[in-house]
């Protein structure tokens, strides 16, 4: 009997210790490399390779991925619907990364003011990678390169959503079909 409680506790042991590396594993695939540079709070990444990862997460997360610009004025027009987005699904496994597409000479000028007097909470991340036909149909091959764009996914499906989004509640219905 002793020997069957000695293995249970072992084989208990083994169990805890499996799921404890299997956690760190599943932290560390969800983290991007370190960026090219901060600029403030946003990490600038100079090449989509160093971001890719992030479309690729398969954990219990949904990911809200929304690529545009401060000069983009469709794009402009639909951040607040992410940004109530990000709010109204706090405590969910839901993160919203707004990627900017804004010139690398316009980071500084553009980006940071406009990020800083718009108070974004979502998670803003600047790609200054030109190369954009290296990496565009990575992302989805139903981008034609404009933008806003977004894309939305989670371990079981993905959707790519090719232009402004109308209003909150079309945003908001795509997402909750997601959870």
């Amino acid at each position: 009997m002793a020997q069957l409680s000695k293995f249970l506790l072992l084989f208990s042991v083994l169990l805890f210790w499996q799921g404890c590396a299997s956690a760190q594993q599943e932290e560390k695939s969800s983290a991007l490399p370190p960026p090219a540079k901060m600029l403030g709070a946003i990490p600038v990444y100079d090449e989509f390779e160093h971001l890719e990862p992030l479309f690729h997460w398969k954990n219990d997360t949904t990911y809200v991925i929304n690529f545009w610009a401060t000069w983009c004025k469709p794009c402009v027009e639909e951040l607040p619907y992410f940004e109530q987005l990000h709010k109204n699904l706090e405590g969910e496994k839901v993160k919203v990364v707004l990627i900017s597409l804004d010139f690398p000479r316009q980071l500084e000028t553009k980006l940071l003011p406009f990020v800083e007097k718009n108070q974004l909470r979502s998670e803003v991340i600047a790609l200054v990678d030109i190369q954009f036909n290296n990496w565009i149909d990575r992302v989805s091959p139903e981008w034609n390169g404009a933008i806003p764009v977004t894309m939305v996914y989670n371990a079981q499906k993905r959707h790519f959503y090719g232009e402004q989004f109308p209003s909150y509640e079309y945003l908001e219905k795509l997402v909750k079909a997601f959870l």
